[in-house]
């Protein structure tokens, strides 16, 4: 960029001895002028069309050729105009000091904004003298441009000279880098505070899946880039599109077609109005609808799209707007220009030959030029208040009010550097700077530090950027009386508020054409999480149902706590049923019953047998082991009911003590009237007396010695790690099966295997003596008793793993009771059956008779 410098500052000598010098080149560039002891430049696009030269350098190129005035534009220029006349009348700033101007017009094109701003570096004159290059610069300061690819081209420039520009509508963010534009100021906010506001906007409302639209240039681009940065943060983008600077027509068709496929429902367009309109009138021949439209401040207020014919698919739009302010007597000042008929290069003339359609007469064309067309001439006294334009109407002066803010800001400036006091000031030596010979690099100095109230109570401040305070008005159109499309502000955004509280919204204000709704994916419903889709964005998502056990607000699923379950909807956690068994419900009655009636009835047998027990079917039957056996059948029926009910500390230490004794002295008690059965067998055999060796005396020992291991056995158990409650929250999903654990798997195992082997060792031994004779044969009903014993034991193994939840324990009550019937029955019932219904078999003859 720096050789543009280069190629409109090379100067020549018309000839050694001429002491006069001339610029290498003058552009005739269009403007308003204004002579005075300190001039401000300007720059502004004025036209919005331009006639661009033969470039084929076969002869010296003409000039651009600027057409199609913009009345709104226009205004513009003319309110820094106004606002230095206004200046030039207050005594209180910078008195005895006139500020002139100089505005060009840059027709939209870069190529001739640099020719305006290398114009006010330079000055206008084509022959400069030795005063001229001693003097003053031709301007102090400029106001523009409002693109952001032309300040930042201007910028580079104007950096090299320390000369101050200060912008009132280019945005571009990478224009806050001081080491780039160290002289670049603005009184519009940075793109990256726009930035900021519209996504706030955009997550007040949810909208998560959004498509953007940005013209292909810096302005564009870099807002492009910081909104998809700040938007990935919560949210998705669905497209980036760029919207070409000279309207391509299958460009245009293309970004159509992406809007008209994609589910997105809001877009974010980045662009100026003269870039926007091609895209507009093409999504209106379209029929496009259905779409929430974000403006931009370029376009957010532009009357030229804000029309009826577009409310269609544009009405409802939100946009961020520069804030506007009422300038007081900018109307009568706008309607007292008066054209300069001599000047074709004022845009006053201009102005006034398209307000009013005609044509000053131009003395140096043919006098019978009228007679040869129908040309309507101006008289230069036409009325403008007959006319209604968008120059005249000042009631959204957004731009114009941050250019009269500009001109203000550099006033005050200067108006400092004018009161700096000999010895006090900033410079070299505590010098001051001379108000009749102003460097642009010594105004620099106070312009960054600039802080004032306007008459409308707005503070204006440059921040170490120089960029204007963060304030934006929320736009809203709407529809007006008669159809009339109208921009009404429904917001505000302010940087500086408490945080959480920068976006301001009144929301009976805004009008929707559209339902306001932008998501890939809705979320997920409670009870579900987000399953991602392969290949897409993170907003575009399943809903995948949790887990058992599991719930979810939104993204993810959660396990509940292990006392809790999900409910069915799977939202919230909710506490687990307990489950024991209880003596409440039917299985515990009829299981607590059985248990009681199998005690009864042991005692009901016990009875029997004490009272016959001088019968020979008694005698014969080891009536003391008998008598024991029984006691010891009871207390197996009972330890059942320790199993049953709540499980507690107490419990669980019964059950399993009381159930591994009890039935260590029943078998014990089997195992001994079993070996009885042989010793009396063996001692009828001749020169055998082996009965003495194991009278009554052993057997009580031998009873006692094999129950006395058992209790080692769970005392041991007991000190190392006793059997307590616990909850059980893994078997079941949604219970919590209050058991008892057994504490040392070892412990438990030793129990059950002793009372095992006993068994073990009782059948075998009952199963060799069943063949001895009747008289004395017990050992086939020991038999019988300990197979069924063997069979039910063997049997619950599988059906107390398979058992779940309560049934475990009903499973292991149902063994005990299984096997103590069996040997209740399998042993007593024959003896019992003789004794109360064939007492006549009970007698001592018919015994030793068989």
């Amino acid at each position: 960029m720096l050789i543009f410098v280069l190629v409109f500052h090379v100067v020549y000598v018309a000839s050694t001895d001429d002491p006069l010098c001339r610029i290498q080149e003058k552009f005739d560039l269009q403007g308003l002028y204004k002579k005075g002891d300190i001039i401000l430049g300007g720059i502004f696009e004025v036209s919005f069309k331009t006639i661009v030269p033969d470039l084929s350098f076969r002869f010296k190129p003409e000039k651009w050729n600027c057409e199609s005035l913009d009345f709104s534009v226009f205004q513009w220029a003319l309110t820094m105009v106004f606002a230095i006349e206004e200046i030039n009348r207050d005594r209180t700033i910078l008195p005895n000091i006139t500020l002139g101007y100089r505005l060009f017009d840059n027709c939209m094109r870069l190529q001739v904004a640099l020719r305006a701003a290398t114009t006010l570096i330079t000055g206008m004159d084509e022959v400069l003298t030795e005063s001229d290059c001693k003097g003053p610069p031709p301007v102090v300061a400029i106001i523009g441009d409002p693109l952001s690819s032309h300040s930042i081209a201007i910028s580079r420039i104007l950096g090299l000279f320390h000369l101050p520009m200060v912008s009132y509508y280019a945005t571009c963010s990478c224009l806050s880098n001081k080491l780039q534009y160290p002289s670049f100021f603005r009184t519009v906010p940075s793109d990256a505070f726009q930035v900021q506001a519209m996504v706030q906007l955009i997550k007040h409302y949810g909208w998560s899946w959004v498509g953007i639209i940005a013209t292909n240039d810096d302005y564009g681009q870099n807002a492009a880039k910081s909104f998809q940065e700040e938007m990935n943060k919560f949210g998705c983008v669905a497209f980036i599109e760029n919207l070409p600077i000279v309207s391509e027509g299958a460009k245009i068709l293309q970004i159509v077609n992406t809007i008209k496929h994609s589910t997105a429902k809001v877009i974010v367009l980045f662009s100026t109005t003269v870039e926007a309109t091609p895209l507009v009138k093409e999504i209106i021949g379209q029929n496009i609808t259905g779409r929430q439209w974000i403006a931009s401040e370029a376009w957010s207020t532009s009357p030229v799209l804000a029309r009826e014919e577009y409310f269609s698919s544009f009405g409802g739009t939100l946009g961020i707007a520069v804030r506007k302010g009422n300038i007081p007597g900018l109307k009568n000042f706008l309607l007292q220009v008066t054209p300069h008929p001599v000047s074709r290069q004022n845009l006053a003339t201009r102005f006034w030959e398209r307000m009013f359609d005609c044509k000053f007469k131009d003395t140096t064309s043919m006098e019978n030029t009228s007679a040869l067309f129908d040309v309507k001439y101006c008289t230069g006294s036409e009325d403008i208040r007959n006319k209604e334009t968008a120059y005249t109407d000042v009631s959204d002066s957004r731009a114009s009010y941050n250019i009269y803010k500009g001109v203000y800001a550099l006033a005050h400036s200067l108006n400092k550097l004018a009161s700096c006091e000999n010895g006090k000031g900033p410079f070299e030596n505590n010098s001051c700077a001379s108000i009749t010979n102003v460097q642009p690099w010594q105004l620099m100095h106070y312009l960054k530090s600039i802080n004032f109230t306007t008459h409308l109570g707005e503070r204006v401040v440059f921040d170490e950027n120089g960029d204007a305070l963060a304030i934006y008005d929320i736009v809203n159109w709407q529809q007006g009386s008669g159809g009339r499309a109208e921009i009404k502000s429904v917001g505000v955004y302010d940087k500086a508020a408490i945080t959480g509280k920068e976006l301001l919204l009144n929301e009976g204000a805004i009008f929707w054409n559209f339902p306001s709704e932008s998501v890939c994916s809705n979320s997920c419903p409670p009870g579900t999480r987000k399953a991602n889709r392969k290949g897409e964005p993170v907003c575009c998502f399943d809903c995948i149902l949790c887990t058992d056990g599991e719930i979810s607000t939104d993204v993810e699923c959660f396990k509940c706590h292990p006392d809790f379950w999900s409910n069915p909807e799977r939202n919230r956690c909710v506490m687990k049923q307990i489950e024991f068994l209880s003596y409440e419900e039917t299985m515990g009655i009829i299981l607590a019953a059985s248990a009681i009636f199998g005690s009864c009835l042991s005692f009901g047998v016990l009875i029997v047998f004490v009272y016959n027990r001088h019968t020979p079917v008694v005698k014969a039957n080891n009536s003391e082991l008998s008598f024991l056996l029984l006691v010891s059948l009871s207390l197996c029926f009972l330890c059942s009911l320790c199993f049953i009910g709540q499980p507690s500390q107490l419990n669980c230490l019964l059950r399993h003590i009381i159930f591994g004794v009890s039935f260590v002295l029943c078998i014990s008690c089997i195992l001994v009237k079993t070996v009885v059965v042989i010793m009396a067998f063996k001692a009828t055999l001749p020169g055998n007396n082996m009965m003495k060796w194991f009278g009554v005396a052993q057997q009580r020992f031998t009873v006692f010695l094999f129950t006395f291991i058992q209790s080692i056995i769970c005392i041991i158990w007991l000190i190392t790690a006793p059997p307590a409650p616990s909850r059980n929250t893994k078997h079941q999903n949604a219970k919590i099966i209050l058991e008892c654990d057994i504490g040392s798997v070892t412990g438990f195992s030793f129990l059950l295997g002793y009372i095992g082997l006993l068994s073990l060792v009782c059948f075998v031994l009952a199963f060799l003596a069943r063949n001895l004779p009747d008289t004395f044969n017990e050992a086939k009903f020991i038999t019988f008793s300990m197979l069924i014993f063997c069979a039910v034991w063997l049997s619950f193994i599988p059906a107390y793993i398979s058992s779940p939840g309560k049934y475990t324990v009903a499973v292991e009550i149902f063994a005990i009771l299984a096997s103590s019937f069996g040997l209740l029955m399998a042993i007593f019932a024959p003896k019992c059956y003789i004794i109360l219904l064939k007492p006549e078999k009970n007698t001592k003859k018919v015994l030793m008779s068989r």
